[in-house]
């Protein structure tokens, strides 16, 4: 191994859809990486967090000393930090907290004497034009070159590829309409590039004298319309060509609206995306593809090899399993004198003819393309109030067919536990006055069967979400029951007792 591999490069963000398929890369060319995210629990659980060379590191760039800690004892370091929108509290935007970020990245590059900070930001020209989005990240830029240790400064446009936020948006937005009612920005060009050449200029940047201090546009080797590009994916996809009709009336904020009704992509990340999209985002030099040479993918292959990337169920990193995951206490509580209210449950079981084993693979399945087993509509029609109220909905999805890990999405719950054949709990994203979990649990019963219990956990807030769930408890029991049956079903298992209910936990208060 070569003398300057051997001392670490910090990845911040590594836990996001660039850094999450950089950090393997980085292991793969022999570097030793440390990992930064707000929850080292997501890395965790990667494939490659057993590599030797692999370090989970927790961090907020927010923090500065949390910050100086991470950059302690590293060489260089890949800046893939951003905000998408308002924070939740809303007392500040994204890009005051962006320039915070920044800011706080300069003083604790110098305070541990990095040799290269390499940062991925946004094209576009900077004129008044230009969004707020294409803005902040150029910002961002602006201030790490200020810094005494020399940047790197990559410009990209819309990255191609499966799990990627603006791949998923064009994906959904031409998959569900064949006639398409646009802004004018759909004649607008772009140069967009393939997520392999993304990575490809970006470990290429690494230790290399030629990219020290300098900032590169990089696009891929297509400049088209983003009509052009719809047309190109519906092909791909094997679709009929989409009617596209560009009209005048609707505003980047309307887009964003209505991409979040289409999509599973919230308003808050489509907001800052569709304001970029007005832009014309090209390349104004290529100088970058003499420094790393590399083959460009073109647009058609890039979208072609996203679809079988997704149809292998492969994907190692999405935009949506992204950002930071808050587990609330109560979930998690062990004093049964927590003071944090009452703790409503409702928690059924079924004895089953197959051991844990054979009954985890459904658990594990469940969602996405599989369902919940039991009344899919109305899982349906809960997400399309959900989405109404400007909340996730029901986006169907989930990162893998088969396989969950910390911090996936499915559909519109987020996994916050998951042991093997043990157990699997799920906090809801949807909104209600409250917060919600649901849990499987698995228990063997001798050697050939084995326990299964379903419980649904919430934590109301105020009356509102006291009469929430009061009201929702017929339905709920009879959802449950269902759902068990159904995954007795799909196991094959046949049921020897149940459902009937099970007991409560004794961690929490419940009511």
């Amino acid at each position: 191994m070569d003398q300057a591999q051997t001392q670490k490069v910090l990845v911040l963000g590594a836990s996001g859809y660039v850094g999450g398929r950089l950090v393997p890369l980085l292991l793969e060319k022999g570097f030793q990486v440390r990992a930064a995210a707000r929850n080292t629990d997501k890395l965790s659980c990667r494939d490659y967090a057993s590599h030797p060379g692999f370090e989970p590191f927790r961090v907020d760039v927010m923090d500065q000393d949390s910050l100086d800690k991470a950059c302690q004892g590293c060489r260089a370091a890949f800046y893939l930090v951003h905000s998408m929108g308002p924070d939740k509290d809303k007392k500040s935007d994204f890009e005051s907290k962006d320039r915070q970020a920044a800011r706080n990245m300069v003083a604790a590059s110098e305070k541990a004497g990095l040799k290269q900070i390499i940062y991925l930001g946004g094209l576009g020209e900077d004129d008044e034009d230009l969004s707020h989005h294409l803005k902040s990240r150029l910002e961002v830029g602006r201030i790490l070159q200020d810094s005494s240790v020399p940047l790197t400064f990559l410009k990209a446009a819309m990255i191609l590829g499966s799990g990627s936020a603006s791949f998923e948006i064009m994906r959904y937005l031409v998959e569900r309409l064949p006639v398409m009612i646009t802004p004018t920005w759909v004649h607008t060009d772009c140069q967009p590039i393939a997520i392999t050449n993304v990575l490809g200029y970006l470990a290429g940047s690494l230790d290399n004298p030629d990219a020290m201090g300098k900032s590169f546009d990089i696009g891929g080797p297509d400049i088209l319309s983003y009509a052009k590009l719809f047309q190109i994916y519906a092909g791909e996809a094997g679709l009929a060509p989409r009617l596209i009709i560009p009209v005048p009336v609707l505003s980047p904020r309307l887009s964003s609206y209505w991409i979040h009704l289409v999509t599973p992509v919230p308003a808050s990340i489509a907001a800052p995306l569709a304001q970029g999209l007005k832009n014309t985002v090209v390349c104004r030099e290529n100088t970058i593809r003499e420094v790393i040479p590399q083959e460009l993918v073109s647009c058609r292959e890039a979208i072609k090899r996203a679809l079988e990337h997704s149809g292998r169920d492969r994907d190692s990193t999405c935009w949506r399993d992204a950002g930071e995951i808050s587990v609330p206490e109560w979930t998690t509580c062990s004093d049964s004198r927590y003071a944090g209210g009452s703790i409503y449950e409702i928690a059924y079981q079924v004895h089953l003819g197959a051991p844990p084993e054979k009954v985890w693979p459904v658990i594990e399945g469940i969602g996405g393309e599989n369902g919940w087993y039991y009344a899919n509509s109305l899982w349906r029609l809960r997400g399309l109030a959900d989405k109404i109220m400007g909340g996730s909905g029901y986006r169907k999805g989930r990162r893998s067919r088969e396989e969950l890990r910390f911090g996936d999405t499915v559909d519109f719950w987020k996994v916050i536990q998951v042991q093997k054949n043990e157990h699997l709990k799920l906090l809801a994203e949807m909104k209600m006055p409250g917060e919600a979990t649901l849990e499987f649990e698995l228990q063997p019963e001798g050697t050939s069967r084995s326990i299964l219990v379903q419980r649904t956990r919430f934590y109301p807030r105020g009356l509102p979400g006291i009469a929430y769930w009061k009201s929702l408890v017929p339905f709920h029991n009879q959802l449950f029951k269902g759902m068990l049956r159904g995954i007795s079903r799909k196991t094959g298992a046949r049921i020897i007792k149940g459902p009937i209910r099970a007991g409560k936990k004794d961690s929490c208060r419940i009511q």
